[in-house]
């Protein structure tokens, strides 16, 4: 009998990677002319969520392409920010958090395992916390379970990666 093979869908990201690039806009907070005394500030709260405080929104728009700019750089996914609304904060600035958003939901999990039933390819998958299996006798059906939930990422708003491949 085959043995079967099989791989994760997960939605990660590296945590050492978001730390650099949220230290490296703080340095361009310093750095640049036009943030220069803005009283500008990014912090980053554990694995959670970041937040942008500064003193108006262009301001603070200037701050959030520069993250983004980063977090690119640094191969993350721009997808895992979740912005929430703006608000305004002490001494008239303004202040935005940005969730991040890690592990599938369990809405997402089950129509990530939808689309792949829907493809009529000969694999099962299975939820299983916040990750899902996809498991099969033929490693040529999971490549295209791959290839199909690459081309679906647009759909699903967030960024997939597909591990333990075995």
């Amino acid at each position: 009998m085959a043995k079967d093979c099989s791989f994760d869908v997960v939605s990660e990201f590296d945590k050492q990677e978001l730390v650099n690039a949220v230290d490296q806009v703080k340095r361009d907070l310093t750095s640049r002319f036009d943030l220069k005394n803005s009283n500008s500030s990014i912090d980053l709260e554990g694995d959670k969520s970041i937040t942008i405080t500064t003193n108006d929104e262009m301001k603070l728009r200037n701050i959030f392409d520069i993250l983004q700019t980063k977090l690119v750089k640094r191969n993350l996914s721009i997808k895992i920010l979740d912005p929430q609304p703006m608000e305004n904060a002490l001494g008239g600035n303004v202040r935005q958090v940005f969730n991040l958003k890690k592990g599938l939901t369990q809405e997402l999990a089950k129509k990530i395992v939808a689309d792949i039933k829907d493809s009529k390819l000969k694999v099962q998958a299975s939820i299983q916390g916040e990750q899902v299996r996809v498991s099969g006798k033929s490693k040529d059906d999971l490549q295209d379970v791959i290839g199909l939930l690459r081309k679906n990422e647009d759909k699903y708003d967030i960024p997939l990666q597909f591990t333990n491949y075995r």
